[in-house]
This record gives C-alpha cells, sequence and structure tokens, in this order.
C-alpha cells in the first residue's frame, strides 16, 4: 500500500515538473514574440519608394489583326527610408501595360538587399512581340501614337520581407504602378540612343505593401 502511495505521489511530482516546464516554455515563447511586436510598432516600418527615371523606346508597331508588339528600356529606382529598418527583396517582376492590359512578358528583377536608407537602381529591358489586345485598346492606341503621346504603366509585382538586426520577417506582398506619360514622334523629347528614343520622366511610383 505504501508503495502505491509512494509511485502516485512520485508520478505527480512528474506531472508538476512537465507542467512547470511547459509553462515557462510558453512564458518565454510569449515574451520573444511580445518583445518583437513591441519593436515592430516602435520602430513603424515604412514601406519602399520607387521612381521611374527613365523610358526608351526602341520600338512600337501595332498590326493586324490587333497585334502589339513593343520594346523598351526602364530605369526604377528604389530608396529604402527607414533608418532602422533593411527591406530584402525576394522577388521583383516587372512589365508595362496599357489602359490596364499588360503588353510584355514580365522582366525578373535581381533580388537584392536594401540596408538603412540605401538606394538601388535597376534597367530591365521590356518586350512584347505580337501581342494580342483587345480591338477598342489597338484603336486606343493607334489614336494615342498618331496623336504623338502615349500613357503606358510600369508595374512591379513581387515579395519582401523586412530585417531588423538578424531577425527576418515572413514574405509581403509589393506591389507597384508607375506612369510614363511619353511624347512619341519628337526626338526633341527624347535623347537618342542608338535605334532609340530615351524620355526622362523621373515619375514617383504609386506603392502597396
Amino acid at each position: 500500500m505504501s508503495k502505491e502511495v509512494e509511485d502516485c505521489g512520485h508520478h505527480d511530482d512528474e506531472k508538476k515538473r512537465r507542467r512547470r516546464m511547459f509553462i515557462g516554455i510558453l512564458a518565454l515563447i510569449i515574451t520573444i514574440l511580445a518583445v518583437i511586436f513591441l519593436v515592430w510598432i516602435i520602430l513603424q516600418p515604412h514601406k519602399p519608394r520607387f521612381i521611374l527615371q527613365d523610358t526608351t523606346i526602341y520600338g512600337l508597331n501595332l498590326s493586324d489583326p490587333n497585334f502589339l508588339s513593343s520594346n523598351m528600356q526602364v530605369t526604377i529606382s528604389t530608396k529604402n527610408p527607414n533608418d532602422k529598418i533593411g527591406i530584402f527583396y525576394e522577388k521583383l517582376d516587372i512589365y508595362a501595360s496599357y489602359h490596364n492590359q499588360q503588353i510584355t512578358l514580365a522582366t525578373e528583377l535581381p533580388t537584392a538587399y536594401q540596408g538603412h536608407s540605401d538606394i538601388s537602381v535597376w534597367s530591365p529591358f521590356l518586350y512584347g512581340d505580337a501581342v494580342p489586345v483587345s480591338p477598342y485598346l489597338a484603336v486606343s492606341i493607334s489614336q494615342d501614337v498618331n496623336a504623338g503621346a502615349v500613357l503606358f504603366n510600369i508595374k512591379i509585382n513581387g515579395k519582401l520581407k523586412w530585417k531588423v538586426g538578424s531577425w527576418l520577417s515572413g514574405s509581403y506582398r509589393i506591389f507597384a504602378n508607375c506612369p510614363a506619360y511619353i511624347a512619341l514622334g519628337s526626338r526633341s523629347n527624347g535623347i537618342n540612343v542608338g535605334t532609340g528614343i530615351k524620355y526622362q520622366i523621373v515619375q514617383h511610383c504609386h506603392v502597396d505593401v
């Protein structure tokens, strides 16, 4: 009988020890999460700033029945406005659109890490070979080209992570939309670059994170 009581007491002690260990680990996890949350709130990360610096048009042709071919190069700069938070761009795709229709293939930008207040610059080529467009878009872009001015939108879609010290956040979606108003047909508005014309734009982009 005494042995059964002794075994029962030992079993209770083991349960209490495991319970204390579980509570201790849980308290440690909660404390770490609370510290990360407080640091996050105090630092208040700001989304990166994107600027479309220029656009070089090498080709823009509309053919029947409603096919658009385009060849351009854009220069995009992005700045990390945070003083204490780094930004890691793990995947970014860039493409051109016209009236919300994608007109070039997506070009993948190289992954990059931006330290505090750092600036990164990319100059990707964007291509679209005989991209089918809707009839009304074909009419619209034909009218714009004949009028000598066209509005494209250079769009960037991807993922980033925030970095504070050695801590790296989970992935966040990022989307940037950069209007590119281009005065076509007049080389006086641009700079000759081989077979293309470079148009200085310096347009701030709308960014969602």
